[in-house]
């Protein structure tokens, strides 16, 4: 590891512009392991500003340009080498394989291949190393997914998982007996699964009352080209040491012990195309270094808990967006839904939920008002809409991702 992380620090500095500047004071030939950690960090700004000059190769070794999905900022390009690309299969099989899956699998893939995405071609890169076969079915098309199921039989799904609880309620209405699937596992990316404790969190829990599936939670980004891993023993997502160096870390920047939260930093590893160096992802998660049970040695992360930009403080309660998801998808009568935070600075004057008039009545607006504040510590305000004025909050959302959330800031 050290070494790995030693050779990175080299490479950035010799091939990245960002990198020459960001680490100028920086000399190779006095520099030792132990001062990694007092490194400068870099941040989504600095990716979003200098964007080019985090690529080290040049236009003739770039096999393929992915991007972030854009869902906390403008979508950011990502370069990636024969040799990345080959990395990410890597790195998917292997995960894949510690899940407890193999080459006798067979794989639907709910999510996109197109529009920059990588976790869709890292997954079938993965897939087909491990020699294993699958299905590109891409989301929505609900009865699609369900003939593709019937007739090919796949054992595992990899989708997100609000998409996974909509194809139940398609199924449901449809009278499609997915009991009796061949699906076993589905490999859940994009959303949480669990809460801090590793219960399954409201979402999962709804999936699971319906669908007698084993749920496997990941977590990834675009930046650390690399996913972390739930094992079959669940105490959270393992770190992949080859490929990625991790650090959760405090507001003061110091690392934080076994069941304590902060944010993950991350270094990696193998990286030719647009490596990071201490990069803040911004998302809060809690650390875990105690023994598994499952025989890797690398620590663990527990679920993501939200992102640092998108905290919101509101009457003395600080919450995330996904606390208030998981809410909303724990009421029965909830089906679509929009939230916009008001802010001013940091700090939010009003949280306005906006749902469905096709889903609520006005009689139950009490018992679900009652609902959010014993789950959340606070009552937001309630809006009925029409399902297309919902539609339309979520079409004008940046990024590739569906985002339920807005923020929006006063004058």
């Amino acid at each position: 590891m050290d070494k790995k992380l030693l050779q990175t620090l080299e490479y950035v500095i010799h091939h990245s512009s960002f990198y020459k500047r960001h680490f100028n004071n920086i000399n190779l030939a006095d520099f030792s392991i132990e001062n990694f950690t007092s490194l400068p960090f870099t941040t989504k700004n600095d990716v979003a500003e200098f964007n080019d000059d985090f690529c080290c190769i040049n236009p003739e070794s770039i096999s393929e340009f992915v991007s972030t999905s854009g869902t906390s900022g403008e979508p950011i390009t990502i370069t990636l080498s024969k040799s990345d690309l080959e990395r990410l299969a890597i790195n998917e099989a292997t995960s894949l394989s510690k899940m407890g899956l193999d080459q006798t699998d067979t794989f639907q893939l709910l999510l996109t291949l197109d529009r920059q995405f990588m976790a869709g071609i890292a997954y079938y890169s993965g897939i087909l190393r491990m020699g294993a076969r699958v299905v590109r079915n891409g989301p929505g098309a609900m009865l699609n997914q369900w003939k593709s199921i019937e007739k090919i039989k796949p054992t595992v799904l990899i989708a997100v998982p609000s998409f996974i609880s909509k194809l139940i309620e398609y199924a449901d209405k449809n009278a499609i007996d997915y009991s009796s699937s061949s699906v076993k596992v589905i490999v859940c990316i994009g959303e949480p699964i669990h809460d801090p404790d590793f219960s399954l969190n409201t979402l999962a829990s709804k999936i699971a009352r319906k669908w007698s599936v084993r749920l496997c939670s990941t977590y990834a980004s675009t930046e650390m080209a690399t996913a972390f891993y739930q094992c079959e023993k669940n105490k959270g997502c393992h770190n992949n040491n080859d490929l990625l160096f991790t650090e959760v870390l405090d507001d003061k920047g110091d690392h934080v012990g076994n069941g304590e939260v902060g944010e993950v930093v991350i270094t990696t590893l193998g990286v030719e195309g647009m490596p990071f160096v201490r990069y803040k992802t911004g998302d809060i998660t809690t650390f875990w270094s105690d023994e598994c049970g499952c025989g890797e040695s690398s620590f663990r992360i527990g679920p993501i808990q939200g992102r640092r930009e998108q905290m919101i403080k509101f009457r003395g309660t600080t919450i995330y967006p996904q606390n208030i998801f998981n809410a909303l998808n724990s009421i029965s009568e909830v089906s679509e839904y929009f939230v916009e935070v008001v802010q001013d600075h940091i700090t939010a004057k009003e949280i306005i939920i906006y749902l469905s008039k096709d889903d609520v009545m006005l009689s139950q607006l009490n018992s679900i008002a009652s609902t959010l504040n014993s789950l959340l510590r606070v009552t937001p305000r309630i809006e009925l809409v029409t399902s297309a004025y919902i539609n339309k909050m979520l079409l004008q959302q940046r990024g590739r991702k569906k985002n339920r959330i807005n923020f929006r800031q006063t004058l």
